[in-house]
């Protein structure tokens, strides 16, 4: 009998012979078996279970804010799985598995613990499983790939889309130097290699547009000349008296905020305030309004301030350090990532500019705008949390004049910045004019800075916002 091909059934592979010659059935049975078939204990698909691995920053737990795949679903790798939140930031987990949802282990709000699975997927056990180490956001690297993620020990920092993008035009990401924070690596560091060996021309981002300034007085004309003035109104919602308590657990946010502020209450606050004409300010803001519009970008009184604070921080240091836990030694931070405390939905929290000390007003209007952006829809990643080395609270956007803000460690000052309200003054000659006046209150760490400094500072960064020309002298 000559077998040119013998067909197993679904749970044994396809073997070709040339020809074999087989007498009698006893001889195909057990003389040519070895030679015939071989059998494989693979199975139709295999479950795996989809861990949440270290988001790092000390996190332990998250909660599970949204699911955007169910059971039954098929996925591929890079797939969004769920959204979780942890007491820093929203986080995308996607998926490093091709294969079929079976289980979801957490229901919408849970808490998700590190090390333990989210889902469970049925994967096709012939194409080999991944190691049991999950990754969050994060595809899975090669032996290629990591060799050049860690030199010399020291890991390249990058988000999920950053490494993303290397990976797309075949960048080692051990090659480009990183501007964030720790030397991380962010999108125009990419984009700026990829020129430089390209030759390529970026598409023009909104701060490269070279706008011709306006005529005076179509500058002044664009602004109305009775602009009413806002007051803010308190939102009215229908009120439900239940008659019954109600306990709800702290997450998210406000558990942040309560490891935050008691950290905090360890700090002894020094406060100063002082009182703030912006009159020529406002004046300035209006006239360059219009131009950040046609940039795209929506031109605030926020962007001076934190560039004035910044003006001030190169010339007391001080105030941009951080105090070890025993109190032994100060680190000066050479950037200067000032923060932004931002009301929510979520509740309270300070994304931060990075690098502000090489922004321009413009840079920082932009940044703004991103951040207020990705916080309004709860989108705000770690990276925009973390960092900070000081922060701005403007709590005037509510109505407030004064505050007494508290320091968010491991900074050393704040500052809160008050409505702006129009009052009479009197100039040089005694004579009464109106004056567009500000409110700012400061609270520094009195361990290692005395009030002579934070007054000092005060009076240099009023000096900038009072007379916004002159920060043309310091500007790089």
């Amino acid at each position: 009998v000559c077998i040119h091909r013998v067909r197993s059934c679904s749970s044994i592979r396809v073997i070709k012979s040339k020809y074999v010659c087989v007498f009698d059935k006893s001889a195909l049975k057990f003389s040519h078996q070895q030679r015939l078939f071989r059998t494989s204990a693979v199975s139709c698909g295999q479950i795996v279970q989809f861990k949440l691995s270290d988001i790092g920053e000390g996190i332990t737990e998250v909660t599970v804010k949204e699911w955007y795949i169910k059971e039954g679903d098929s996925v591929s790798q890079f797939d969004s799985i769920c959204e979780v939140q942890s007491d820093k930031a929203s986080v995308t987990i996607t998926s490093r598995y091709d294969g079929v949802i079976r289980k979801l282990h957490y229901s919408i709000d849970d808490i998700a613990f590190v090390g333990k699975p989210l889902v469970d997927i049925e994967i096709d056990a012939s194409k080999g499983v991944a190691s049991e180490e999950d990754v969050v956001e994060t595809p899975p690297m090669s032996h290629e790939e990591h060799t050049h993620q860690e030199i010399k020990g020291h890991k390249t920092l990058a988000t999920p889309a950053v490494r993303r993008l290397a990976m797309e035009n075949n960048i080692k990401l051990s090659e480009v130097v990183g501007t964030g924070k720790d030397n991380r690596i962010l999108k125009e560091d990419i984009l700026n290699y990829l020129a430089k060996q390209t030759g390529a021309i970026l598409p023009p981002s909104p701060k490269a547009e070279i706008v011709s300034p306006l005529p005076r007085s179509e500058t002044v004309a664009a602004a109305p000349k009775d602009k009413a003035r806002k007051i803010p109104v308190p939102v009215s919602r229908p009120i439900v008296f239940s008659g019954k308590d109600k306990t709800e657990p702290v997450t998210g946010f406000q558990k942040a905020m309560v490891k935050t502020m008691s950290a905090a209450l360890k700090i002894p606050h020094f406060g100063y305030c002082d009182e703030i004409d912006l009159t020529q300010l406002v004046q300035l803001r209006e006239e360059l309004k219009p131009l950040a519009e046609t940039r795209g970008v929506k031109l605030s009184f926020m962007p001076f301030f934190i560039k004035a604070a910044s003006l001030g921080l190169l010339q007391y240091p001080i105030l941009n350090a951080s105090l070890d836990e025993n109190c032994q030694n100060v680190t000066y931070k050479a950037s200067h990532n000032i923060g932004v405390a931002m009301d929510t939905e979520q509740g309270l929290i300070v994304p931060n500019v990075k690098n502000v000390q090489v922004c321009s007003v413009f840079d920082i209007a932009a940044e703004l705008n991103r951040l207020q952006s990705l916080g309004s829809a709860g989108q705000l990643g770690t990276s925009d949390l973390t960092g900070g080395t000081f922060t701005l609270s403007n709590i005037g956007t509510i109505g407030g004049t004064y505050a007494k803000p508290v320091i968010l460690p491991p900074e050393v000052a704040i500052g809160a910045l008050g409505k702006i309200q129009v009052v009479p003054r009197f100039n040089g000659k005694g004579e009464v004019f109106k004056a567009q006046i500000m409110n700012v209150s400061w609270s520094a760490d009195h361990r290692i800075i005395d009030g002579a400094t934070m007054a000092r500072f005060s009076n240099l960064w009023k000096s900038y916002v009072e007379n916004p020309a002159s920060m043309l002298l310091d500007l790089k």
